[in-house]
């Protein structure tokens, strides 16, 4: 009987482990793409129902190196995936630049008209996808290195690509937490955001910081698209499955906290991984679902409130 009982506890213990390794694919998507809503709805204030079709256009651009690499240079095939996450990155940042400029520099401290006027915009790059790349999903070549599992222990596997895109998820935390708290571009950002009036008074360019964080944030879900192809097939719609599951993220998180936003992509990703192991995928949303809403309901401010000086 002990050692039913062991195996059975090095069983769940190992199925934890792989759960919570599995679960860092999904972490690693969650925050590239909160990252980038955290500094467009925790520092604009702008609700951006199109954030998901930036990861779309991310990914498209992965697949689309990825047969271009195959077709004429499959000898570029191991090195191409970190060349991808950067033109996802720029096509990205400059897609925003242009809907900044041509849509939502019209429409700040007009939440309703830019939740409305941004979900517009979602349906129409959904189609805009389906009619260059075609309604079928696609999916992108991974180079070899990214294949396959580590294996530390007996039964304990790994996925190389989790660990590749969590090692991602760090470097850019990092990157942004500089950007934004270490840098003299941060400290404009942030006197923006808390006093237009005043910063423009002092010599900061208001718009061009609207249009460069705006953009910036949507080049964040452009990398979060060039890791969503490690993980899945892509389709025009495959960016809206995510819109939700990021506002959540960053509304339990702290709206303007980096830390809390880690935190919070963390609990969530791993919280549905482990429950979908024992449960179905709905299920195991509606059960992490319930949870954030019974904390928030304690903590309405979130995990990590943002400290602002009144």
């Amino acid at each position: 009987m002990p050692l039913i009982l062991a195996t059975s506890f090095a069983e769940l213990k190992d199925i934890f482990l792989m759960q919570g390794f599995a679960g860092f694919s999904l972490f690693a998507v969650f925050l590239l793409m909160a990252l980038g809503l955290a500094i467009i709805f925790g520092q604009m204030k702008v609700i951006n129902m199109a954030h998901g079709e930036f990861l779309t256009v991310g990914a498209y651009v992965t697949v689309f190196l990825s047969h271009m690499v195959t077709d004429h240079a499959p000898k570029m095939l191991p090195y191409y995936f970190p060349v991808a996450i950067v033109c996802a990155f720029v096509v990205a940042f400059i897609l925003g630049y242009i809907v900044e400029i041509g849509l939502v520099k019209y429409l700040y401290n007009r939440p309703l008209d830019t939740l409305l006027a941004t979900w517009g915009l979602s349906m129409i790059l959904q189609q805009a996808c389906r009619s260059i790349f075609g309604a079928r999903e696609d999916t992108a070549t991974l180079p070899d290195w990214m294949m396959g599992s580590w294996s530390p222990s007996e039964g304990l596997d790994i996925p190389i690509n989790g660990m590749f895109l969590l090692a991602l998820a760090i470097v850019m935390v990092v990157l942004v937490y500089f950007l934004m708290y270490r840098s003299r571009w941060g400290l404009k950002v942030r006197a923006t955001m808390q006093n237009r009036a005043m910063a423009g008074a002092v010599g900061i360019n208001t718009k061009s910081v609207d249009r460069i964080t705006f953009a910036l944030g949507c080049g964040l879900a452009g990398i979060a698209g060039a890791a969503f192809t490690t993980i899945g097939s892509v389709s025009p719609s495959a960016g809206s499955l995510y819109i939700v599951d990021t506002f959540i993220v960053v509304v339990f998180g702290g709206a303007a906290s980096l830390l809390g936003t880690v935190l919070s992509a963390f609990t969530i990703a791993q919280s549905q991984s482990i429950l979908e192991f024992f449960l179905t995928g709905v299920l195991a949303k509606i059960f992490v679902l319930v949870g954030v809403i019974i904390i928030l309901m304690i903590r309405p401010q979130g995990l990590i409130a943002s400290k602002v000086r009144k």
